[in-house]
């Protein structure tokens, strides 16, 4: 009963302090940041899905984080009952339809529009109607590895490169390290379908060294205000810290992180990669009704 009281009030405290802290949408300065979609139901969903779309900003020092190219991008559906997760890659340079804007590679929809452009780009590619966009720089991610202490990570082929080397094996990663890993695809026999699936592992890698600090008295609470103090947001203090708690309810057991295939190719001088339409909307069909990617990759 002490610890539940104790729990019930560290609770409450921060959510004060969430409340004092979190901006309004639209603050300029922020590392990270989480836009509620306008017909999203939050993680109050009948049937318990939340599909995100977790994006990495390509933004260098002095740019504009949410109107800069997007380096990474990631179709993620969480079952809140289950604890299943289906992480879904979409190559950066994949050619699409971006509204209002005609066919380009998929990063450009940030430089267009920010993040709510690469959401509607998305939704129209997939089908699905997302709930929330997060996004980050590269110091953002960095910064997230950090706070937790690094994360571990199984190598499975040799690379190198943007200054550091990575051998087969269990490695343990700092947040410097996980940012290289996850940027690298020269030298990988898939490329930019081969860095997509690292940067789906790397967030697989932090769900599970977050899931197994959060339970540490005050762990949790340290993290969440470690985040809301560098997030732009537009969902209330309480909906923040609600979702954190669903997103750490996913087993990384229970996670398939795969990447849409496709093939290389040129639109006009531009290098780009074309989807295989098809097999993207089996994914979207499979993954769909329950967070799950049941068929695998």
């Amino acid at each position: 009963m002490v610890a539940r009281i104790r729990r019930v009030v560290t609770f409450g405290a921060l959510l004060v302090l969430l409340a004092a802290v979190v901006p309004s949408a639209g603050r300029t300065d922020a590392e990270l940041v989480l836009l509620k979609m306008r017909h999203a139901e939050a993680i109050d969903h009948p049937d318990g899905i939340v599909w995100m779309l977790a994006l990495g900003s390509d933004a260098r020092p002095g740019d504009s984080i949410p109107r800069s190219r997007a380096d990474s991008i990631h179709l993620v559906g969480v079952n809140t009952r289950t604890g299943h997760s289906a992480i879904i890659g979409l190559p950066r340079d994949s050619y699409v339809s971006i509204p209002g804007q005609g066919s380009n590679k998929i990063n450009a929809s940030m430089v267009y529009g920010g993040p709510q452009l690469t959401a509607r780009t998305v939704e129209r590619l997939t089908g699905i109607r997302l709930d929330y966009v997060f996004l980050t720089d590269f110091s953002g991610l960095a910064g997230m590895i950090y706070k937790l202490g690094g994360i571990d990570l199984r190598i499975t082929q040799p690379v190198s490169g943007l200054g550091h080397r990575f051998e087969r094996g269990m490695r343990h990663l700092n947040g410097s390290e996980a940012l290289g890993f996850s940027r690298i695809r020269y030298g990988l026999p898939g490329g930019d379908f081969d860095r997509s699936r690292n940067q789906g592992r790397v967030l697989v890698a932090a769900l599970k060294k977050a899931r197994s600090i959060a339970d540490q008295p005050g762990r949790l609470e340290g993290m969440m205000l470690a985040a809301i103090t560098r997030l732009d947001t537009n969902a209330s203090p309480a909906e923040v810290y609600r979702l954190g708690r669903s997103l750490l309810s996913v087993e990384p057991s229970k996670v398939r992180n795969c990447v849409v295939p496709g093939g290389t190719g040129y639109a006009g001088e531009a290098s780009v990669v074309f989807l295989n339409r098809s097999a993207l909307h089996r994914m979207v069909r499979d993954a769909r009704p329950d967070g799950r990617l049941n068929r695998g990759c």
